[in-house]
């Protein structure tokens, strides 16, 4: 279980707290659909989502070529709650974000419900 001081320190920079409300948002991302959201590089992106997994925050799992991420479904009820709160509170804040994401052309197709 992470410790408070953990989760806040993992989400202390902006491109991780932005990846991972985008995440608590779209239920799983590749690192090609962050970047594209984020308008980041693929090293970047990369290395805040290995950060993120390696604090427990994140998972990834492969599909094909394809890495997605979701959030840990182990992290403590209060971390997801704080999640979602943030998420709910800063629309705004994410909207050239998600706006980018929703504007993607040729996203990678999801086929976590049939694996």
């Amino acid at each position: 279980m992470l410790p408070p001081p953990e989760i806040f320190k993992c989400l202390s920079d902006e491109t991780r707290l932005r990846a991972t409300l985008l995440i608590a948002r779209e239920g799983e991302l590749c690192v090609c659909e962050l970047m594209c959201a984020l308008n980041d590089s693929q090293p970047k992106i990369s290395r805040h989502l290995a950060q993120l997994r390696s604090c427990g925050l994140l998972l990834d799992r492969r599909q094909g070529q394809w890495v997605y991420y979701r959030l840990n479904p182990e992290l403590p009820d209060w971390a997801h709650a704080v999640l979602q709160v943030t998420l709910q509170a800063n629309v705004h804040w994410l909207e050239a974000s998600t706006a980018r994401l929703a504007a993607m052309s040729e996203r990678p197709i999801n086929n976590a419900a049939c694996c």
